[in-house]
């Protein structure tokens, strides 16, 4: 494959840099769900119809990645699935539905996938366990009271992808993500475990809580299942995968329940 970009996502795509020759990976644009920048979203939009342009000029099929997060999905009853009529509720939600619309008028061969929140090494501190760590550290954490996120640990995320991208799916949207929504402040009680430490906790307006539909990727790639998506003790594995040294001795702080 062809990875356009240069950041968390990028790579973390090397190790299927030397799979699927016949698909361009777009993995170069906004990536800040609370960012609002015009500009930065007219230059996802720019490259977005330069690289769509030559995927349709040479046959190659175009792999995009948008967002399964409360901002496209937040305002869905039930579980959100992809063939679902969407309101994105902010503007970074709103913007990667209109790429979506965009790439699918643009006449190449496509691939959507709506991302979870990942999680790994190397993240950017923008994203929300950085922030949410650092916060910890430094003893208070904002929280918007009742929020809840999908995690997925980037390791799966590639399985997934590879399976999805050796199907050969055209003009297909999938949601790639757990199904399993861990509040918040589970979140913020694995942080404090981990770092030893005890952070005071400002709360923020209600935040929004959605559950996305896995049913789709489970059909298309059922090896999914065997990775726990869907299971309550998925979250925990996926926050695994967020390097923060070992985990401290008992006594120290407690375990989230």
């Amino acid at each position: 494959m062809h990875i356009v970009g240069s950041g968390f996502l990028a790579r973390s795509l090397g190790p299927l840099a030397d799979r699927h020759p016949d698909t361009v990976v777009l993995a170069a644009g906004v990536s800040w769900a609370s960012g609002t920048s015009a500009a930065d979203f007219r230059r996802e939009s720019d490259l977005l119809r330069e690289w769509s342009d030559r995927c349709a000029a040479t046959g190659r099929r175009l792999l995009f990645f948008s967002t399964a997060s409360t901002g496209m999905y937040g305002r869905v009853a039930g579980r959100a699935a992809e063939d679902m009529a969407v309101e994105p509720c902010t503007p970074y939600g709103r913007h990667k539905l209109a790429m979506e619309r965009q790439l699918a008028d643009s006449g190449a061969d496509f691939l959507v996938l709506r991302l979870a929140h990942l999680v790994g090494r190397g993240q950017p501190p923008h994203q929300l366990l950085p922030v949410l760590a650092r916060q910890v550290r430094e003893g208070a954490v904002q929280i918007h009271r009742g929020a809840s996120r999908d995690l997925i640990a980037v390791d799966d995320a590639l399985t997934v992808i590879d399976r999805l991208l050796a199907l050969r799916l055209r003009g297909e949207t999938v949601n790639v993500a757990s199904g399993s929504a861990v509040p918040v402040e589970r979140i913020v009680d694995w942080l404090e475990h981990r770092l030893g430490t005890r952070a005071r906790r400002e709360y923020r307006s209600a935040g929004a809580r959605h559950c996305v539909s896995t049913a789709k990727l489970l059909r298309l790639v059922p090896e999914a299942a065997g990775l726990g998506f869907g299971t309550d003790a998925y979250p925990l594995k996926a926050l695994d995968a967020f390097p923060l040294g070992p985990p401290r001795s008992a006594g120290t702080a407690a375990a989230p329940s």
